[in-house]
């Protein structure tokens, strides 16, 4: 059977060769490992922290090598990672151990004439005091230091200065919060939050922390007393505020976690029409309003680019389109190193996406535009654009009991306001 640290190696060279995103990729190999929980949570540890510290990883071993970590063997560079990454941030770990069992695992893979060069790189480190030199550059330091790559870091500096840069790069090498929102659709509902010993959000209702595995696993998931969502996201519902006297569409829904709060809200009255593209995605958002005793959802594949002249007009409509993902790096620490020309066609999409959910508003009626990325070009640039393409909207101010960053029909989320995932919402209303 394989252990933890074989199976790390597997996965990240799945993920660096093939793409994907890694909560996916780790679960799947997880659930066929056959690995009991602590090995499942050593697994976990290193083939995250692989990911999210990959750049840093790599400058240090192309220091300690005559060979740039990128000319090395795939399967060798990520023993090499995962046992850098062991003496660098694992500290309950010996440091022996961690460079015998890397040896091993170049044994175990059939590079046993790497073995040497396996051991002479990790032992160097550990003998220079785990010590590295650091880039000059501001934007290469930078980088080293929080593992992203320079395009990425530009990015940031040139749309919100480089306090901020620092203050989402760090955060990402944080464990994010687990958060989840309380199903007020069921009796008994806080007592089981209670019982489970979740943490209540000070901010807003019906928010709690969970410090646990796999939610999904637990009984009271199961159960439908709770959904996964992160504070953002909750309060992207909020900014929208769906009544039970509103007809909300949910253009771009799957899987569900937003209309599940917007049906809460509404005390799963009114009518929600959540659509995605794919049917797959669909019987998510089904699967998950039956689960948790949602009735006043209606799941549909559709288009959100393409007007539908089928449906009505709609009182209340939430436009969470697809996005670069910037915010959640945290979560999905992969993003960082996507090319930025695969987000080039981006902001296309989502303005057709906006212009068409317009179609949709009755005279009166409110829109929220949100995304989980912290890109202008994905987010402030596309409001812009709208209001000044549409003079039968406005901007709608929401949320300014919260404070900052709110009071605006624009709001840039990063984390240390909330402790949230970075996210983007903005509210306009057709005047006529």
């Amino acid at each position: 059977m394989k252990n933890a640290r074989f199976l790390a190696v597997e996965l990240l060279n799945k993920t660096f060769m093939n793409g994907g995103y890694s909560n996916i990729q780790l679960g799947a190999g997880l659930e066929k490992s056959g690995l009991d929980e602590r090995d499942k949570r050593l697994c976990s540890a290193i083939y995250y922290g692989v990911i999210e510290r990959k750049i840093t990883l790599d400058y240090i071993i192309s220091q300690l090598s005559k060979r740039n970590a990128g000319k090395i063997d795939l399967t060798v560079l990520n023993i090499l990672r995962t046992g850098l990454y062991q003496i660098l941030y694992m500290d309950n770990i010996p440091d022996n151990a961690s460079v015998n069992e890397s040896v091993n695992l170049a044994k175990a893979f059939h590079k046993k004439s790497a073995s040497g060069f396996v051991n002479a790189v990790l032992r160097n480190f550990i003998r220079n005091n785990k010590d590295y030199a650091v880039p000059r550059d501001i934007f290469i330091s930078s980088g080293v230091k929080y593992s992203a790559p320079v395009e990425f870091i530009e990015s940031l500096i040139n749309d919100y200065g480089m306090e901020k840069m620092n203050i989402l790069l760090s955060d990402a090498l944080e464990v994010p919060p687990v958060t989840v929102r309380m199903n007020t659709l069921k009796e008994n509902s806080s007592d089981i939050m209670e019982k489970l010993g979740a943490e209540k959000s000070d901010l807003i209702p019906d928010c709690y922390n969970l410090k646990c595995g796999d939610l999904t696993v637990l009984p009271e998931f199961k159960s439908g007393y709770f959904h996964v969502q992160d504070l953002s996201s909750q309060l992207c519902c909020m900014a929208l505020n769906p009544t039970e006297n509103d007809k909300v569409l949910d253009l771009c829904s799957a899987p569900g976690g937003k209309a599940f709060t917007m049906s809460q809200l509404m005390k799963n009255k009114g009518e929600i029409y959540a659509f995605d593209l794919h049917k797959k995605r669909v019987d998510l958002i089904k699967k998950g309003a039956e689960r948790l005793g949602i009735s006043n959802i209606k799941a549909m594949t559709g288009d959100a680019c393409v007007f539908n002249e089928k449906l009505p007009e709609f009182s209340k409509i939430l436009c969470d389109v697809p996005c670069s993902g910037m915010g959640v790096i945290r979560r999905k620490p992969e993003i960082k190193y996507k090319n930025f020309a695969e987000f080039e066609n981006l902001p296309e999409i989502q303005y057709k996406i906006l212009e068409n959910a317009l179609n949709y508003l009755e005279i009166g009626g409110e829109l929220v535009y949100s995304t989980c990325t912290l890109r202008k070009a994905e987010n402030d640039s596309i409001i812009d654009r709208l209001l000044e393409n549409h003079g039968d909207i406005e901007g709608v101010s929401f949320l300014e009991n919260l404070g900052e960053p709110f009071g605006n029909y624009k709001a840039t989320i990063f984390p240390d306001y909330f402790g949230s995932d970075g996210f983007f919402i903005s509210k306009i209303r057709k005047v006529r």
